[in-house]
């Protein structure tokens, strides 16, 4: 069974999308599409913009949704997945893949979740750091012992966790991490605490947004970073949508079901091979490979 996968914030570059556009009229129609949509040229920025101007929680996210659904567009009837999942903001990718969503709804939804983050984030400083190393159950304890907010926010692979929350805590918290045997404890620069409790504003702000959005029934299973297992209901699609914004993405244990469930080969779908990385590093006996046209 086929697996594709979507990647979520930090896989943009530099002229993303412009060989799609250049090549295949039917990129041109969604990114010119997009550009209406979104009320600014975001494909300026992705084309020829800095790294900078694409490192904008609002220009980010909605980029690489189009990057990655743009893609599966073009590659046409040799896109046939048989079960689908993105990692964060991915997911809205995998969702609009398997037809749960239509491409303006999908894309409406990203754009609202990036400026309701990027709120969140304004509202109290916060961050994110990625602890590499320990065992899952020892950094959520060290977590759990922290005083503050600061919870495990990502589950990239096994010996990579990614933690979520208040500036202090996080600092304080990876102090414990290497005390503990870490071989990494390193704070990203990011300006907020994703999947964490401090982003309880902007979930309840997108949750408004997807209840008003038409969910439909998906060509293929979900697997979802809330529950990490196959979902095909439109309505707990939704509802683990809006979960996910405060809760961890489950990527690890989102793969293994995967594989437990069939699947045999991997295909990133978007910019960059991080989640290929991640994937072998879950079980190096499935393939991966990245989506080409």
């Amino acid at each position: 069974m086929n697996a594709y996968i979507f990647p979520g914030q930090g896989a943009q570059f530099v002229g993303m999308g412009l060989d799609l556009y250049e090549a295949h009229p039917i990129a041109q129609e969604l990114f010119e599409q997009a550009n209406d949509i979104l009320g600014f040229s975001i494909t300026d920025i992705m084309f020829e913009g800095t790294a900078e101007e694409l490192k904008q929680t609002k220009v980010t996210q909605p980029a690489i949704f189009l990057h990655s659904v743009i893609l599966s567009k073009v590659l046409g009837e040799g896109f046939v997945p048989d079960m689908v999942a993105g990692h964060s903001l991915g997911e809205f990718s995998a969702l609009v893949a398997n037809g749960t969503l239509n491409f303006e709804d999908g894309l409406k939804l990203v754009s609202q979740r990036a400026i309701a983050m990027q709120k969140a984030c304004e509202l109290q400083p916060s961050t994110m750091a990625a602890v590499l190393g320990l065992d899952d159950e020892v950094v959520e304890r060290i977590c759990e012992e922290t005083k503050g907010i600061v919870v495990p926010a990502n589950y990239n692979c096994p010996g990579q966790l990614v933690i979520s929350g208040e500036v202090e805590a996080i600092n304080l918290a990876c102090e414990k991490m290497k005390e503990a045997g870490a071989r990494r404890a390193l704070v990203l620069p990011v300006g907020g605490a994703f999947h964490s409790p401090l982003m309880e504003p902007a979930r309840e702000e997108l949750a408004a947004a997807i209840e008003g959005t038409q969910f439909n029934n998906p060509t293929a299973p979900v697997y979802q970073n809330v529950t990490t297992t196959a979902v095909t209901n439109p309505d707990e699609i939704k509802a683990n949508l809006i979960s996910q914004l405060t809760a961890p993405v489950k990527w690890t244990q989102s793969v293994q079901h995967m594989i437990a469930d069939g699947a045999k080969s991997f295909v990133e779908v978007g910019p960059g091979k991080v989640l290929q990385g991640l994937v072998r590093k879950i079980d190096n006996s499935v393939e991966t490979a990245s989506a080409t046209v």
